[in-house]
């Protein structure tokens, strides 16, 4: 009896429990499944899609999971599935094909662009979800360009055959600017001041050549990392950017930035020390390399600054595998960092391979070649630092990045070079005007890195009221693949100097040059030229001396120049100093004969970021060989080289005329410091306090109406340079302190060029 209860029980579960209810519904099977509504898709996709076919039992459940699927197919803007009698009717209706899409009120982004964001593309089905992921992307694509505002409507244009354009109907709108940065927990530092510190800006007129008051998000995590760095540098050391919060207005149309931070305590240096593991390396030998001491500000950038001197010196001491390593012990309660700097001999690492990236146009032995490692070297950070510098003074990138990673084994490292490349060609036609030379026209072409070989081509045409010039110029910075720098100069030249000379000059030439490295920081440049010089037009009125420097001479110059370069960068040098020893020697052929030294040099020193202080010399001497150096050869002071004073406007006269003579010896030079004006830096503009010295003398043969006392001359003043968009613009208000009565004065001297 047991035994049956048991039995029945389980048949009764098995009934109730079977997926197709075949036991509660007996007989309620389909008979015949019939799918409506198609055009382009098959019926028996359909069918086969669909979980109930015929002979299956009816399920509630199943009806609903093969909604779902017809649905997860995209190809169905609607789908119905009904029972009559023993048929099931599924009844479709499809998306369209879509036959074009098109953008519609795009003015600020090509349709190329938006092409390329959406996933929908013409004989595709047409899906909303798509469309909906679409729109969101056409968004992005605005939101990355700093209009947040942007709006876009999808159209559908049902055309015949079930076949659709899709419209995007955009509706652009503004530019979304941060209208205003606020900062938070800020007790020491005033917010103007961290304000120059981000990169992001606050809207303003002036900023209408510069993207940097658009909001952008990934501008706004750097600017997080700029503040943390500047505290860092500044002594705080606990700083912490706690947030950066960005709020858009209702109309969507500006941004309110606040970034909050916890300042902490300012920390000062305690004891600072260098702990050498080297075996013949002293502390001693590394010590003078610490720029810090005991009581300075704590200073996280001048930290790296000194480990980045000690392991060049040890470097350049001979050891090949160097590991220095800051240690930083940190003391809250007497608000100091004691520094030690350790020295050890670092890992036996070489370099197994350079991979470079980034370079489309620019081949790769061209950066290869300024790499002062190679493959199988010793790795060398001070090395690395170099070869990276030297990538970029080549001005062919707007970023170089040299990083170094593991190799295949412990033993082995490799050099990732990863550069953005920039525009290196122009084509320029400029106006503008020069004091000395007055009213200019300047068409010119230049390439620097021509084919992606590194090679220099250049035209110029200059035609202004007192001079012309036409010069074509090439150079190849690797003749014959050693590091040589070979080149060829063509050029004609008009100069109107009846002003300052009372005569007209030409010349036209040619040149050869050849540059090599002597070593890191010496090379030598050698030139040849052979030029054609006229002078004429000499009024009735000129000097005696200049008279007879009329007519026609030939000169044939070999020239060298010997240059020692320790500058920080070659475009824009903020420390160290650069000298170059020149001297051309005339008579190898041609009719003149002369030898003529020059010795010139350059001081920069970074006082502050901001300030920086520069020393500027130069001295002259030219000599005849068997005869007078003709006035074309002699060195003229003044304009540029002296300013407060015309070009040529110091040095011997000819007081019967008031001609100047140029002087066959030469000295000059000045004290600037170039410090900001209080605008913001990305208006270019720079102001600069100035004192120039000089003299010039020397004239052969001697007259009694020439001046030519060499004595010196002195002037001061404050000039404002502009980097600006159309062309640098520089404006110099010069005072003449020590002067001659005969001397030529200019207070004012403009230089303005316009490119477009």
């Amino acid at each position: 009896m047991g035994i049956r209860i048991l039995w029945f029980v389980a048949l009764i579960v098995l009934a109730v429990g079977r997926p197709d209810g075949a036991y509660a519904q007996g007989g309620d099977l389909i008979r015949e499944v019939a799918v409506q509504g198609t055009q382009r898709v098959e019926r028996e996709t359909v069918r086969s899609y669909l979980l109930l076919q015929e002979g299956d039992p009816f399920d509630p459940r199943r009806v609903d999971q093969s909604l779902k699927s017809l649905f997860a197919t995209g190809l169905f803007a609607d789908v119905s599935i009904t029972r009559n009698g023993g048929t099931l009717v599924v009844n479709v209706v499809e998306n369209p094909v879509i036959n074009r899409i098109a953008f519609e009120g795009n003015k600020r982004v090509e349709d190329a662009t938006l092409q390329a964001e959406v996933s929908l593309r013409p004989r595709v089905v047409f899906t909303r979800s798509k469309v909906q992921n679409d729109v969101k992307r056409i968004l992005d694509v605005y939101r990355v360009n700093g209009r947040f505002a942007a709006t876009v409507e999808p159209k559908i244009i049902q055309l015949e055959q079930n076949r659709a354009d899709l419209v995007f109907e955009i509706d652009e709108g503004p530019v979304t600017k941060v209208e205003n940065i606020r900062f938070v927990g800020n007790k020491v530092m005033p917010d103007a001041d961290l304000r120059k510190v981000v990169k992001t800006k606050e809207a303003a007129f002036y900023r209408f050549l510069s993207n940097d008051d658009i909001y952008d998000p990934d501008r706004v995590t750097f600017d997080r990392e700029l503040l943390r760095r500047f505290y860092l540098k500044e002594g705080y050391a606990d700083v912490r950017v706690e947030s950066a919060v960005a709020e858009l207005t209702a109309d969507r149309t500006k941004f309110f930035l606040t970034f909050t931070l916890d300042e902490g305590p300012r920390y000062k240096f305690g004891e600072v020390d260098v702990a050498v593991g080297l075996r013949g390396l002293d502390r001693e030998q590394l010590m003078p390399k610490v720029e810090f001491k005991k009581g300075d500000w704590y200073n996280s950038e001048l930290i790296d600054t000194v480990s980045t001197k000690i392991g060049d010196e040890v470097g350049n001491r001979g050891y090949a595998f160097v590991d220095v390593r800051p240690r930083v012990n940190r003391n809250k309660e007497t608000q100091t960092v004691d520094l030690t700097y350790e020295v050890n001999e670092g890992p036996r690492v070489f370099v197994e391979r350079i991979d470079i990236t980034g370079n489309v146009r620019t081949i790769d032995k061209v950066l290869r070649r300024e790499m002062t490692l190679v493959e199988g070297d010793a790795f060398n950070a001070a090395k690395l630092r170099r070869s990276r510098q030297r990538m970029r003074d080549l001005d062919f990138f707007n970023k170089v990045e040299v990083t170094n990673v593991p190799g295949s084994s412990a033993d082995k490292s490799v050099v990732k070079v990863e550069v953005e490349e920039k525009s290196t060609g122009s084509l320029s036609l400029g106006v503008g005007y020069a004091t000395d030379q007055g009213p200019l026209l300047d068409v010119g072409m230049r390439e620097r890195n021509l084919m992606g070989r590194g090679q220099t081509l250049s035209a110029k045409t200059t035609i202004a009221g007192e001079r012309t010039q036409v010069n074509v110029s090439f150079t190849e910075p690797y003749f014959l693949d050693k590091e040589l720098a070979a080149g060829v100069d063509v050029f004609h030249t008009r100069s109107d100097m009846q002003s300052t000379r009372s005569y007209d000059s030409r010349e036209t030439g040619s040149s050869a040059r050849l540059g090599y490295q002597l070593s890191e920081y010496w090379r030598q440049n050698l030139k040849y030229g052979f030029k054609y010089r006229e002078i004429d037009n000499v009024r009735s009125g000129a000097s005696a001396l200049i008279k007879q420097q009329e007519g026609e001479r030939y000169i044939s110059e070999v020239g060298q120049v010997l240059t020692y370069d320790r500058r920080d960068s070659k475009i824009m040098p903020t420390e160290g100093f650069v000298t170059r020893l020149s001297n051309d020697l005339a008579g190898l052929g041609g009719t003149v004969h002369y030898l003529r030294s020059a010795l010139t040099g350059n001081q920069y020193f970074p006082l502050t970021p901001r300030y920086t202080l520069s020393l500027n010399g130069r001295v002259g001497y030219i000599m005849g060989l068997g005869e007078d150096v003709n006035i074309g050869d002699r060195f003229f002071l003044g304009g540029d080289s002296l300013r407060g004073f015309k070009s040529a406007g110091a040095g011997p006269r000819d007081l019967a005329t008031m001609d100047s003579l140029g002087g066959e010896w030469i000295y000059n030079g000045s004290v600037e410091l170039k410090v900001p004006l209080g605008l913001p830096d990305e208006l270019g503009i720079s102001g600069r306090f100035f004192s120039d010295f000089g003299s010039a003398g020397g004239v052969s043969p001697s007259n009694p109406t020439v001046s030519d006392e060499g004595s010196m001359r002195v002037s001061a003043g404050f000039g404002v340079g502009w980097a600006s968009p159309f062309g640098p613009i520089a404006v110099d208000l010069g005072v003449p302190l020590v002067k001659e009565t005969f001397d030529k004065k200019e207070i004012i001297r403009v230089n303005f060029g316009t490119r477009f």
